[in-house]
């Protein structure tokens, strides 16, 4: 059975207009950077600001930034490469890389759940048993009923 059938045979309307469960989608990450070339860090915060819902903050040191966005807009994967697109150089040290191989994921499955319609939990039997009720069958005998019993 496809999804949409059992959607549309349990009730369900899904536009995803309106995301569920929501919850944190406002994230605020550090973005490191190398030393070299100097003066990337001041260009960057300007590339960065230029986006629309994205805030940027200086960091903890002068060669990050921080950067406030909105996860169903902008994920730190989309950020990080637009910047290395456009010619910057981000730090790419173990740890860092590490830290930001992590945060792909977590955002990348976070926007997966976020836009994928809700699961029909609590109602999946009603589904089932309206989907084998339309449908012909192998269970049925054509004996009469009082001819089933006779032993």
């Amino acid at each position: 059975m496809r999804r949409e059938t059992a959607y549309k045979l349990a009730g369900r309307k899904h536009d995803g207009a309106t995301p569920r469960g929501a919850g944190d989608i406002a994230k605020s990450r550090e973005i490191r950077f190398k030393a070299f070339p100097p003066g990337q860090i001041l260009q960057a915060r300007r590339s960065l600001a230029a986006l629309r819902g994205v805030r940027v903050e200086d960091g903890r040191d002068e060669r990050s930034l921080v950067v406030h966005y909105n996860v169903l807009d902008y994920t730190l994967q989309l950020l990080d490469e637009a910047l290395v697109g456009a010619g910057f150089h981000l730090d790419r040290s173990l740890l860092v890389r590490l830290h930001r191989a992590l945060i792909y994921y977590v955002e990348d499955t976070q926007v997966h759940n976020l836009r994928s319609p809700e699961r029909l939990i609590k109602q999946s039997h009603e589904v089932y048993i309206q989907a084998y009720a339309l449908h012909p069958h192998g269970d049925h005998d054509d004996t009469p009923p009082d001819l089933r019993d006779f032993k």
